[in-house]
């Protein structure tokens, strides 16, 4: 199960315990911030794309859409999605509960600027009724974050 593989990835950092699961679904922006009670931009969203013969993952704002040219213009190629099937065999998560952690080690993380305008922001967590609070920091620290990348539009500073 998935979320026992990110519960083995926050055990390093005695974590596992802050994964919050809910008893209804939080498999998309709008049903993880009902879940939690919170602005829909502050839920984490975690994009998942080809890269060549792999796959990369994007964690953007909830509010944040891919913009198709700053996308190309950071990884050099066009942004295609993975169908829900690639997303599982590259990434061990389904659909809704697709997370930056318990990853195969060759997938590549990259994390937003539209995450940084908050203090504190809400992944999923491998399941599709599960999600932690983390800050920016941690979430950059226990992601294993590339690097911090600009290829959303449709979000503004708070």
């Amino acid at each position: 199960m998935s979320i026992e593989k990110v519960r083995e990835h926050f055990e390093k950092w005695g974590k596992s315990k802050d994964i919050l699961e809910f008893n209804t679904s939080s498999a998309t922006v709008e049903l993880a911030a009902q879940a939690l009670n919170v602005e829909l931009a502050r839920i984490a969203k975690t994009l998942s794309f080809k890269n060549g013969s792999g796959a990369l993952l994007v964690v953007t704002a909830g509010d944040a859409k891919i913009d198709n040219g700053k996308f190309k213009k950071e990884f050099g190629f066009k942004a295609k999605m993975l169908s829900p099937d690639e997303v599982f065999a590259y990434t061990g998560h389904e659909i809704g509960g697709v997370c930056p952690f318990g990853l195969p080690e060759n997938i590549p993380v990259y994390l937003d600027l539209s995450l940084k305008r908050f203090e504190t922001v809400y992944p999923a967590c491998g399941s599709s009724n599960s999600a932690i609070r983390l800050t920016c920091e941690e979430l950059d620290k226990y992601s294993s974050n590339q690097k911090w990348v600009d290829v959303c539009k449709g979000w503004s500073e708070v």
